[in-house]
């Protein structure tokens, strides 16, 4: 049975999730998570995509992404070949490292922004690794909670931060404050 094609609407950020093949590990080491970074670095500045937030986590990792320019399976295909060569290459392994097709839901509303980029950032939290998501450091968290962040040129918190008012200071502060557990 063939599986359904997936929907690319450019101006709509999804959600997306890929899981390490029998839930084991992406990412081991701080090199691994530097790594997937990199690889984001370089292909943003070939394909041009938006990521509102993330989290890395050991057997997984979610990305709110938008690409105006390519459809996200293709973006998602290439992050994903590459990061899977890094890996098999560094630990000399072959084969599958990604489970299966990754996840992928699109994001109708604010709302939905709002409460996919909460999910994401607690990811950490609720898998009880940290106690507040502000611990934990391979998330996007830290670009909302610190003030003077040098942000990555592929994030756009701004598509977060202008659902509320105020300085860019106190919507950073009314986000977070709607992260409190």
């Amino acid at each position: 049975m063939a599986r359904p094609q997936r929907v690319w609407i450019h101006h709509r950020f999804y959600h997306i999730v890929c899981r390490g093949n029998r839930r084991d590990p992406l990412f081991r080491n701080a090199a691994d998570f530097q790594a997937f970074f990199h690889i984001l670095q370089q292909l943003h500045e070939k394909i041009p995509f938006e990521i509102a937030s993330y989290c890395l986590m050991t057997n997984h990792y979610h990305l709110l992404i938008r690409s105006k320019d390519a459809s996200f399976s293709k973006l998602m295909g290439l992050i994903n070949k590459r990061y899977a060569n890094y890996y098999n290459t560094k630990y000399r392994l072959t084969g599958h490292v990604y489970e299966k097709r990754f996840y992928d839901k699109m994001i109708e509303d604010k709302e939905g922004m709002l409460e996919v980029s909460r999910y994401i950032h607690l990811n950490p939290v609720e898998a009880k690794m940290v106690r507040k998501p502000e611990y934990y450091p391979w998330s996007s968290f830290h670009y909302f909670k610190q003030p003077q962040t040098v942000v990555a040129s592929y994030m756009n918190i701004d598509c977060i931060l202008n659902y509320y008012l105020g300085t860019v200071e106190e919507k950073k502060e009314k986000y977070c404050q709607t992260l409190r557990v």
